[in-house]
């Protein structure tokens, strides 16, 4: 008898320091288990309890649920959040997704304390901005808080992964409000100082149109705007910037001058294109006809634009034969016309151009015409001429005297040479 009750005290020791050994559990506890196994609905875990843990596929977040073999293996270690010590069927109810968001929360409350940046992706536009998560925690972006710039239409930012600062956080609300804006800002200060440490005169730099204004345009070169005078787009005449460029056009533009206190930079974009009259010399020449646009009018003639950057003068004894008492009597500013070139001066900037000149040659080209015209009837009519005087020669009765057969061919002859005398004069 006392056999048996020494070794029931001994089960009982035993069972006691076997419970002693085993973690005990509570609903609200956070502990680690190791995975025993895993199918598709639900991961069961070993806690070192004496019953073992079940997550069901509910207790994931979505992106787990949705495949938990990919995800888990038997062995893994996990992190579980308690729901139930016992479900009533004697096992403990776990949850996944609870620990993680508890965690994420940690992960967000030390982001604010060290005002560190924190990564999110952007979901969906609401009314007044955009709601973005982190990781699986809900956050709201209002849209003066998305870009540093003014956007119309949020949706362009659905999917894409962003770096953000917390505004404001409330745990007990499920409360966390962003700003991306902050974190551009903080990038483009970034950005502006590297520059400004490297940028020099002259230097040619890519950049990208932002603003178009009466004056000029606004190119961002890469964290910093510069400014692009109406005077610095083009060689030629601008009546506006957006005759030259557009918002978004990519450009090449040279750097004139810049002040790094004040952060204002002074852009070129004609710099970077051949200047006009330095390449005049090669692509004109005296004697060429070209057309242009008549660009101003003064008392002493009119000046017309070749291409832009490149003015020639048709003084006013140069528009037209006829007398011309004002340029503006016979031209318009903007009309086209033709222009032969007299004389080019690329050291000077100077061409001189003609329009009578274009008449004249003409006229002659014509009368040159007329008078090889009149040359080629007159040589036509002496060949008709002296062969009608072979013709009545041969006519002749074979027993007329030699000498009436001779007059006959001189007196045609003569005829023939007066018509052809009088053919040269009028051709002189």
């Amino acid at each position: 008898m006392s056999n048996n009750n020494d070794q029931s005290n001994e089960m009982n020791e035993m069972m006691e320091e076997i419970e002693k050994s085993m973690v005990r559990l509570h609903s609200g506890d956070i502990v680690k288990g190791h995975v025993i196994d895993v199918t598709p609905n639900e991961v069961i875990v070993n806690l070192g309890y004496k019953s073992d843990g079940i997550i069901p596929r509910e207790e994931f977040t979505p992106e787990l649920a949705a495949d938990l073999p990919a995800h888990f293996n038997t062995g893994d270690e996990i992190e579980v959040f308690v729901q139930q010590v016992d479900d009533g069927e004697g096992n403990v109810l776990l949850s996944k997704k609870k620990v993680d968001a508890m965690n994420e929360w940690v992960e967000l409350n030390e982001a604010q304390e060290n005002d560190n940046m924190i990564t999110v992706t952007l979901k969906e536009v609401v009314r007044g901005g955009m709601i973005a998560y982190y990781k699986n925690v809900k956050c709201f972006i209002p849209a003066s808080q998305l870009s540093d710039r003014y956007v119309d239409d949020l949706s362009v930012f659905v999917g894409e992964t962003v770096n953000a600062r917390i505004l404001e956080m409330d745990r007990r609300r499920s409360k966390v409000i962003l700003s991306r804006k902050a974190v551009l800002q903080e990038e483009k200060e970034i950005k502006k100082k590297e520059l400004l440490e490297t940028l020099q005169k002259g230097q040619v730099v890519d950049g990208q149109v932002k603003q178009i204004t009466n004056f000029g345009a606004f190119v961002d070169i890469g964290g910093i705007d510069g400014l692009i005078h109406i005077s610095e787009l083009s060689w030629g005449r601008v009546k506006h910037p957006s005759d030259v460029l557009s918002i978004g056009e990519q450009v090449k533009v040279e750097v004139l001058d810049f002040e790094e206190s004040s952060e204002r930079i002074s852009l070129s974009l004609k710099s970077t294109q051949p200047e006009p009259w330095k390449v005049a010399g090669e692509k004109y020449e005296i004697g060429q006809i070209i057309e242009g646009e008549v660009v101003r009018l003064v008392d002493f003639g009119a000046f017309i634009e070749i291409e832009p950057g490149l003015d020639g003068l048709v003084h006013i004894s140069q528009i037209s034969e006829e007398h011309v008492a004002k340029p503006s009597d016979v031209l318009q500013k903007g009309q086209k016309v033709m222009v032969k070139i007299l004389d080019i001066n690329t050291e000077d900037q100077r061409m001189s151009l003609s329009m009578s000149a274009i008449e004249k040659d003409k006229k002659e080209e014509e009368e040159k015409q007329e008078a090889a015209a009149a040359e080629e009837a007159i040589q036509e009519d002496q060949q008709v001429t002296i062969g009608d005087a072979l013709g009545h020669v041969e006519n002749q009765e074979t027993d007329s005297p030699k000498e009436i057969t001779e007059m006959k061919v001189e007196e045609k002859t003569a005829e023939a040479e007066e018509a052809g005398e009088e053919a040269e004069e009028v051709k002189e």
